[in-house]
């Protein structure tokens, strides 16, 4: 990969998408495009056709999704399914006919059965049904996954599809309505701490998780654009897992609170368990590095920082 290739990453703005475009910028990449969604509808077939035409990128790397944790998923069903699957479509679609050589497809571990034997390895995609209060968007992501198998097969053009455990990380999204549960445990001790009030989060605190700090993963785009690896489908993730009260207890430490925390285990706690095996990237030869208590704390700088003017934080 040369560093004056042109390297297009959709969603460049999003926490994913910047991450990737500072970890390229700072290999020496000096090509980089993006646009915003107001300047690229990527769900308009025809407006993401004319864009590969006038640009045309060599690279397309697809950060772009419609995201969100387990409330939004269950209240917008459909445009969980339909957006992601318009957005990667014609990401994928567009670039395979204006002949991009090379496309990074991003998903989730979501992807994967709800009682999939644990470590999950990539193998047991499709072995048995899915977690319901996120399966709009996790069939979207495999209908990703499969297009970029079918590309490679059939035209043997390197499409990868790379996908991370729970991220987190600067850029991240607050906003308690759509986030995930690292930020929006973040918010929530530190909004609790203000105040001098216990936090309440839901569930039993007994699913276990795993968390992949965002610069991770860019590490990881960054790795799969310089290697071709030999399978189209890799997960990224650290191989290790706590369970979230765990989590929660981490988060306070970071933050600071000193009241207590209480467990709604009558709202849902979702998949039991959610570990990637990462066996086969750290055989092609990649692998995190950076630790999930120096993450988290390293995230709650940022969000201080950035409390009264990012957007999504809302505070």
């Amino acid at each position: 990969m040369e560093h004056n290739s042109k390297i297009y990453i959709a969603g460049h703005r999003g926490m994913v998408g910047s991450a990737i475009w500072r970890a390229l910028t700072a290999k020496g990449y000096t090509n980089l495009i993006g646009r915003t969604s107001a300047e690229l509808d990527l769900k308009n077939q025809q407006t993401v056709k004319d864009f590969f035409n006038s640009e045309k990128p060599e690279v397309v790397i697809d950060a772009a999704a419609r995201v969100g944790g387990i409330l939004a998923n269950s209240e917008y069903p459909y445009q969980f399914l339909m957006e992601n699957l318009q957005i990667q479509n014609n990401l994928i679609d567009t670039a395979h006919k204006t002949e991009v050589e090379k496309f990074i497809f991003l998903g989730s571990s979501c992807i994967y059965p709800k009682l999939a034997p644990q470590p999950l390895k990539e193998e047991y995609l499709l072995t048995g049904s899915l977690e319901p209060t996120n399966e709009w968007y996790a069939i979207a992501k495999i209908a990703g996954v499969k297009a970029c198998e079918a590309i490679r097969k059939q035209f043997g053009k390197d499409y990868v599809s790379l996908m991370p455990t729970n991220l987190y990380g600067i850029h991240d999204n607050f906003d308690l309505k759509t986030s995930h549960v690292l930020p929006a445990m973040i918010r929530k001790f530190h909004e609790a701490k203000m105040n001098s009030e216990p936090v309440e989060l839901w569930g039993s605190g007994t699913p276990m998780r795993e968390f992949l700090h965002v610069d991770d993963m860019a590490d990881a785009v960054v790795f799969a654009l310089e290697n071709k690896l030999p399978e189209h489908l890799y997960n990224i993730g650290t191989g290790k897992d706590l369970t979230i009260k765990e989590l929660a207890e981490t988060i306070q430490k970071v933050v600071g609170h000193k009241g207590e925390i209480l467990w709604d285990d009558s709202k849902p706690d979702g998949t039991p368990r959610k570990l990637m095996n990462v066996d086969k990237m750290k055989t092609a030869g990649w692998k995190a590095s950076i630790d999930l208590e120096e993450g988290i704390k390293t995230t709650y700088k940022w969000f201080l920082k950035n409390s009264e003017n990012y957007k999504q934080i809302k505070l």
